[in-house]
């Protein structure tokens, strides 16, 4: 898949999780909103019904009180009494419960009014009626209550009453609609989201399964990629090493026979020298010879009795040999010193266990003379042991320490450190000193092959570091160096802690 693709595949995917969470948010929301409402709508309907009963139950009390009334004003029973006494006392809280049930309806309270109104009158023609009765007057008693029926209180109640409960019926009916709207709205939301997650559940379900088969692709050309690039890194491997192996011996190759003209040079330019002395000393002795005389004999031997251009001539001779053989002598070194590099590019590691601390101390004892005539000190700090190979470890910390020795600063103590650490499978060595340092702009140069940075007032080749970095990258480590001109220098080297058989020569 392209980038492009995958680009658009995460997009679409992005945005279908949004529109998922924005669909459950929806649907949350909605429902707990109509659910709310719903509950809202059937308490409604329950109070409706509740104004309603308490209506009926008010004009059961009523009623109640006007049968108790008629039935002691005709037997004169003390059990009519007691019910007319228990349904008058019911009436006033059952009045005070419908007032309160109907707050909410200001055309309900207009006719809890009117019938508060009525059943005073009520209530206060039972009280008369009642009185006359215990006073021994039932005919007053009696003509109170045909005035009380020609009055019609009781069909105002009845009349109050009914128009009450039309209103809590029209109510009803309305909130039961509104009730069940809104069951229908909340349902309706749970069912569309339900389906709209189904729906969305299946969409992501098949993008899943097409990034899966998608995946499985890109994965199996992936390992017939890797089949194929093992298979190129195994050829281009081996052509790399015999190309290596080629170059180490054309290196070997060319510095042995540079060898011998060297080796010929050298001995020609030292009879040179011996053929300039002879020739200077007999034109020394040519040059003193009396008038008429035997030449004179030098004062010395091996002496030459030279004035003017002819010792000029002389100085100008010895000087051009010793330009010569100083270059031989050079020339000599760097090629012995290609001569080890190319031998140790041929020597097969060998990694074993090693003490590092032990073989640090083992250089630093061969190193202690050295160390002496600079007045340097060197601190051992705590080291991790290795599988490495010792030649290997042995010539990289000689020469990151020699060279620390090597570059102090003149008439300033010098101090060296050496430490170790371990992190994430690996060895991390530092060696620190309080010398000359290096220009940053110098810190790649110095890790290449034949040159060397700063002043050239120390004996090298400048082969050192390089073959350092060399054996290091073998052993599947990296170097780096940080350092200042005249505030000393810090050389890192990773290492891994168990470097075995199956990376061996691997970086070869």
């Amino acid at each position: 898949m392209t980038a492009e693709g995958r680009r658009r595949r995460a997009f679409w995917q992005i945005l279908l999780f949004a529109a998922g969470l924005l669909v459950l948010t929806v649907i949350s929301a909605g429902s707990v909103y109509l659910v709310n409402k719903a509950r809202e709508d059937s308490k409604w309907v329950v109070h409706t019904i509740e104004v309603e009963n308490q209506i009926n139950a008010l004009l059961l009390e009523i009623r109640r009180a006007e049968s108790g009334a008629r039935g002691y004003l005709l037997t004169g029973g003390d059990n009519f009494r007691a019910d007319h006494d228990k349904a008058v006392a019911a009436i006033i809280p059952a009045l005070d419960k419908l007032t309160r049930q109907s707050v909410d309806n200001p055309g309900q309270r207009e006719n809890v009014e009117k019938l508060s109104a009525a059943i005073e009158i009520r209530l206060s023609q039972f009280a008369q009626e009642m009185a006359f009765i215990q006073q021994g007057q039932p005919d007053k008693a009696t003509a109170l209550v045909r005035e009380a029926a020609s009055q019609d209180a009781t069909a105002r109640i009845a009349t109050v009453a009914s128009t009450m409960i039309q209103e809590e019926e029209r109510l009803f009916r309305l909130r039961t609609a509104n009730s069940d709207s809104s069951q229908t709205l909340a349902a309706s939301m749970t069912g569309i989201g339900s389906g709209l997650v189904v729906a969305l559940a299946l969409i992501s379900i098949w993008l899943v399964r097409r990034s899966a088969r998608v995946r499985d692709e890109a994965e199996a050309r992936l390992r017939d990629a890797n089949l194929n690039l093992e298979a190129v890194v195994d050829e281009r491997t081996a052509d790399l090493r015999e190309a290596n192996d080629e170059i180490q011996r054309f290196a070997y190759i060319v510095s042995h026979d540079l060898r011998s003209p060297l080796v010929n040079i050298m001995g020609f330019t030292s009879e040179l020298e011996e053929l300039g002395s002879d020739i200077f000393r007999r034109i020394g002795s040519l040059v003193h010879v009396p008038a008429g005389g035997a030449p004179l004999a030098p004062a010395a031997p091996g002496e030459i009795a030279l004035e003017g251009a002819d010792k000029q001539l002389s100085e100008d001779f010895s000087e051009a040999l010793g330009f010569i053989k100083s270059s031989i002598a050079k020339m000599d070194r760097l090629i012995s010193a290609i001569l080890n590099l190319t031998r140790e590019g041929r020597r097969e590691f060998q990694p074993v266990k090693i003490d590092t601390r032990e073989l640090i101390e083992a250089i630093v004892a061969t190193l202690a003379h050295q160390a002496a005539e600079a007045r340097a000190e060197i601190h051992l700090e705590p080291l991790p042991d290795l599988v490495s190979d010792r030649l290997a470890l042995e010539q990289i910390f000689s020469n990151l320490i020699d060279n620390a020795i090597k570059y102090l600063k003149p008439g300033v103590p010098g101090e060296i450190r050496i430490r170790g650490r371990t992190k994430l499978g690996y060895a991390i060595f530092e060696v620190s000193d309080n010398g000359r340092g290096i220009d940053p702009k110098d810190h790649q140069r110095i890790f290449d092959l034949f040159r060397r940075a700063g002043t050239q007032d120390k004996p090298g080749q400048g082969i050192g570091l390089a073959h350092v970095r060399a054996l290091v990258r073998r052993l599947g480590g990296t170097m780096s160096v940080s350092s200042e001109l005249n505030a000393g220098s810090t050389f890192t080297i990773t290492l891994p802690i168990a470097w075995n058989v199956s990376n061996r020569n691997r970086d070869r």
